[in-house]
């Protein structure tokens, strides 16, 4: 494919830079040691999870509010976000007191809708509507018209590019070592369109590897396709990158800049979001996770490398870490969900537990699936296991007592049965 004639300038970058000095924070570039561990590399974070909103979306959101004309801005603002942009715009609109209209996804953690409260106090008003982004931002648009304000992209938009792009300006000035690799998360691909035209500039070395959920695929299909595509589906569980249809001129500059473009399974994020937490007291959301969840396909590629990864944000509302905490464990082949139909005959239950459970295995999760006529009923079950061998020989003890049973870990419905 022949490259695009799109390119952002490095010069308005800079001054995005400048303008949004005072108002968003020059996050950390901090190693990570246990990662580092891990991988034989030098692992650094971008903590964008510590910006005054909790991730970098008030670079782009402030830097494209501040260069609306003086009637632009006056006419009042509109937005569509899965809540990071909302908070960026929200905490614009306060800063320059002008009225915003945010419209968000029915499904946006709770946590982000208090925060957008909070960050744009009166200057705010928030519309659910729809089940993703996609949804909300076609009655954002469609508003906007209607009462004749002003709509502030996501991420498809030069000004909101240029101010993402600062990000890369800080990373180059926070480390006088070469940077063998950047990896950056991805959903419209603002973000990653600025840190490529900084990075293409400044340190074209560096190879940029982006992330998105494997959910959620729209820069990659669109790039294996050579065109920017709309997915028919996705799985919103990564709600900072979980989009239908990537950024038109994030695209064009993704296509042709990009070294490689990879995506990883929501259940890989989940464990990755346990463990920054668990050995390094990181709060991320999913989507804050992505770049190091990605970093096990890159393992000997990156061994001795040093590698930058950006952490897009923190935030997580706290009822989801039980669907996290669920995800995870499915996706490492320890937990395990059948459905028992047990034999009629007396003590069936018990030679269950005594005679076909190991001896470290533990039922997580028991319930008839018809409660008045339980006798004759199916049982769903959940088991945790201490290894993921243990399922075959569990299995096989099944079978030999004549228990009837369905595997259920690869039915897409099973957690919204469970969570």
């Amino acid at each position: 494919m022949e490259p695009s004639t799109y390119i952002i300038d490095l010069k308005d970058i800079e001054k995005a830079a400048e303008t949004l000095k005072g108002v968003s924070t020059v996050t950390p570039l901090m190693q990570n040691l246990n990662a580092s561990k891990e991988h034989g590399a030098t692992i650094l974070l971008k903590r964008e999870d510590l910006q005054i909103v909790r991730s970098y979306k008030i670079r782009g959101a402030y830097n494209k509010i501040s260069n609306l004309s003086s009637k632009d801005l006056n006419r009042g603002i509109v937005c569509a976000s899965a809540g990071n942009h909302a908070q960026g715009v929200a905490y614009s609109c306060k800063q320059k007191k002008t009225k915003g209209v945010v419209f968000m996804p029915t499904p946006t953690p709770q946590q982000k809708i208090e925060q957008v409260n909070m960050f744009g106090e009166e200057f705010v008003e928030i519309k659910l509507v729809g089940d993703t982004f996609d949804d909300a931002q076609v009655a954002a648009k469609l508003y906007c018209v209607e009462n004749e304000m002003t709509f502030i992209p996501p991420f498809d938009d030069a000004k909101v590019i240029e101010g993402q792009g600062t990000i890369a300006l800080e990373i180059l000035e926070q480390t006088s070592k070469s940077i063998d690799y950047l990896f950056v998360p991805v959903g419209g691909g603002g973000l990653a369109a600025g840190v490529i035209s900084v990075f293409k500039e400044l340190s074209p070395n560096t190879k940029i590897i982006g992330v998105e959920p494997e959910g959620a695929p729209s820069m990659s299909t669109s790039i294996n396709n050579g065109v920017n595509t709309k997915l028919d589906r996705i799985d919103k569980f990564v709600d900072g990158a979980a989009v239908q249809k990537a950024g038109n001129l994030n695209f064009e500059i993704c296509v042709d800049f990009l070294d490689k473009m990879v995506t990883v399974p929501e259940g890989k994020i989940c464990e990755t979001i346990l463990k920054l937490y668990n050995k390094d007291a990181i709060v991320v959301e999913p989507a804050g996770a992505l770049t190091l969840a990605a970093l096990d396909q890159f393992h000997n590629e990156i061994e001795g490398k040093n590698i930058v990864c950006l952490v897009s944000g923190s935030n997580n509302d706290i009822i989801r870490m039980e669907e996290i905490k669920e995800r995870a464990l499915l996706y490492s082949g320890l937990k395990h969900y059948f459905t028992v139909s047990f034999p009629q005959r007396s003590g069936a239950l018990k030679e269950f537990l005594t005679d076909v459970l190991g001896p470290t295995d533990d039922i997580t999760f028991f319930e008839f699936s018809k409660k008045h006529n339980r006798e004759k009923a199916p049982a769903i079950i959940g088991l945790l296991l201490k290894n993921q061998a243990d399922l075959i020989s569990l299995k096989l003890r099944m079978n030999e007592k004549g228990i009837l049973s369905q595997y259920l870990n690869d039915q897409p419905e099973l957690l919204n049965i469970l969570i």
